[in-house]
Parts: C-alpha cells; sequence; structure tokens
C-alpha cells in the first residue's frame, strides 16, 4: 500500500472508532515519518487484530502437527485450543473453526479414498490429501500471522465461518 491508501485506512479505523484520537495521531505520525506502526492489523471488516489472536491463530493452524508425533493429538490439541479461546475473541473463533471444517472434511475424504485404495484408484488422491494436509496448515498459519483468515480450499463447511 501507499502512503495515500494507508493514511485513509488509519482515517477509516478513527472515524469508526477503532482507533482513539491518541492513538490515530502516533499511527498518523509514524506512517509520515516512514516507520510504520507494527499493531495496526485489521481484518476484513476494518476491526483491529491483536498480536495475540493472530498468534492464537497461526497455533491453532500449526498444532495440526501434534498428530506426527501423537495419534489424536493433531485433532485434540486444535479443539482444545478453540474451546479454550473462542470465546475471547471472534477472529481466533474464525481460525478455529476453519481449522474443525477441515479436519473433518479430511477425514471424510481418507475414508472415502481408503475405500478407493481397494480398487488402486485411491492411492495418488490419498497422497495429494497427505501433501494437502501438509501444505494447508502452513499456508493458514502464515495468513493468520499476518493477521488474515484462510478458509482451506475443499474443506467443507460444517461450522459456518464468516469471511
Amino acid at each position: 500500500m501507499n502512503l495515500v491508501e494507508e493514511l485513509e485506512k488509519l482515517n477509516a479505523l478513527h472515524s469508526r472508532g477503532a482507533l482513539s484520537d491518541e492513538e490515530f495521531r502516533k499511527a498518523k505520525d509514524a506512517l509520515l515519518s516512514g516507520n510504520p506502526p507494527a499493531d495496526l492489523n485489521t481484518d476484513e471488516g476494518g476491526a483491529r487484530i491483536a498480536p495475540d489472536e493472530s498468534a492464537w491463530g497461526l497455533l491453532i493452524h500449526l498444532s495440526q502437527f501434534c498428530g506426527y508425533l501423537l495419534p489424536l493429538a493433531g485433532v485434540i490439541v486444535p479443539l482444545t485450543l478453540w474451546l479454550v479461546k473462542k470465546n475471547d475473541s471472534r477472529v481466533i473463533d474464525q481460525h478455529g473453526r476453519i481449522v474443525m471444517n477441515w479436519l473433518i472434511s479430511a477425514l471424510i475424504y481418507a475414508i472415502v479414498l481408503g475405500f478407493l485404495c481397494i480398487i488402486v484408484i485411491g492411492i495418488p488422491f490419498v497422497i495429494v490429501l497427505g501433501i494437502l494436509a501438509f501444505i494447508y496448515p502452513i499456508i493458514g498459519a502464515v495468513k493468520a500471522s499476518s493477521g488474515e483468515t484462510w478458509s482451506y480450499p475443499g474443506s467443507i463447511r460444517f461450522l459456518s465461518v464468516n469471511d
């Protein structure tokens, strides 16, 4: 974004009340001096995303890798993190819903593909599912760390996510 767009974004946040007068002044001064503030991440609706919300979102996505260490931990750990923090933040709730949708979808896909492996046609698809199960959490974590939500392509929406 260029300076004008950043200033317009700040002004919009200030006019909606997301930034106090003092926060607006400091952020504007920082932008004009060439040092933009690091904590002004906003979601799609323009609401501020706190750094710990981004960290919790990142953690929920990456916690799926616990399944490589202990069976079922890749489901239990993200589910637990989400259930503990979902009432604290809408952003954390969205990340949890996205991950749960993916985990349920991946389980359904794995069951169907497991049956298709009996007639050999499912083997390449199981490999693709395994690759996606490794790549999607990484992409989701990167997006979460920058304050974005990203629904995993191909996941079925069992839990509604307000994107």
